[in-house]
C-alpha cells in the first residue's frame, strides 16, 4: 500500500503511448507503457497499486481478452478501456466484464485524468478492504479450538453460565477463555466481537440481534 500508484498504458500505437505518457507525467502520475497485452501480463506486479488503460483493438491479445486474463489471474486492478470506434456492443462487453469505464477516442484530457484518479482511488479502497479482511482473519486464526468454540457461543448471545453448562466447564474457566479470546482478537466488547465474526463470515447478522453480554 506504500508503493506509488502506477498507470499502465497498454497500447500498440507508439504515438498514442508517447502522448499518454507525456500527459500523465505532466499530471505527476507514475506511468508505464506496454505495446501489447502480453507484455503487460508478463511484467505486471499485482502488488503494485494503480490502474490500466488499454485499447480494445490490438494485434494479438485484445483489450477485452486482457480483461479476461486479469480476471482469471485474480488481479482486480481497475481497467479503463479505450476505443477509436463507437461500438456499443463492445462497450457493453467491456463494462460487463468489469471495466471501470469505456472511453471513445479522441478522449478529453480532463475526462481521462478524472477517470484515472477515480480508478486509482477505487483500487486503493479495494486494497485497504482486502488488508482489513486479512487482518480480521488473522485475528481469528490466533484462537485455540476451545477459544473459537467459546467465541462462537458468545456471539450467539449465550451467557457464561450457559456456555459453561454446555461445555461441562466451570464459569471461571469460560471467563478465562473469553478474556483471552477478546485479547487475541483485539476487541473490547461482545458487540465488537460480533462485528468481527460477521465480517469474517462466521456469524450471520440476524443472529446477532439481541445479543447478551
Amino acid at each position: 500500500m506504500s508503493a506509488q500508484p502506477t498507470v499502465y498504458v497498454v497500447e500498440d500505437d507508439a504515438d498514442v503511448r508517447k502522448s499518454l505518457k507525456w500527459l500523465l507525467r505532466k499530471a505527476r502520475l507514475n506511468v508505464e507503457t506496454c505495446p501489447s497485452a502480453e507484455q503487460f501480463l508478463n511484467s505486471y506486479d499485482p502488488q503494485t497499486p494503480g490502474c490500466v488503460i488499454v485499447d480494445v483493438r490490438m494485434p494479438g491479445m485484445s483489450g477485452l481478452e486482457l480483461q479476461q486474463a486479469l480476471a482469471e489471474r485474480g488481479w482486480n486492478i481497475p481497467v479503463i478501456v479505450m476505443s477509436g470506434h463507437a461500438d456499443v456492443p463492445t462497450a457493453v462487453r467491456a463494462v460487463q466484464a468489469g471495466a471501470m469505464d469505456f472511453l471513445e477516442k479522441p478522449i478529453s484530457r480532463q475526462v481521462l485524468l478524472d477517470r484515472i484518479h477515480q480508478a486509482i482511488e477505487q483500487d486503493a479502497t479495494v486494497r485497504r478492504e482486502r488488508l482489513h479482511r486479512a487482518d480480521n482473519q488473522a485475528r481469528l486464526a490466533r484462537l485455540t479450538p476451545r477459544e473459537r468454540q467459546v467465541m462462537d457461543m458468545v456471539v450467539t448471545g449465550q451467557t457464561t453460565k450457559q456456555i459453561a453448562r454446555q461445555l461441562d466447564a466451570s464459569a471461571r474457566t469460560i471467563e478465562v477463555h473469553r478474556a483471552r479470546l477478546m485479547k487475541k482478537t483485539r476487541v473490547d466488547s461482545v458487540a465488537e466481537l460480533v462485528i468481527l465474526a460477521i465480517r469474517c463470515g462466521v456469524h450471520k447478522m440476524s443472529a446477532s440481534i439481541g445479543t447478551k453480554q
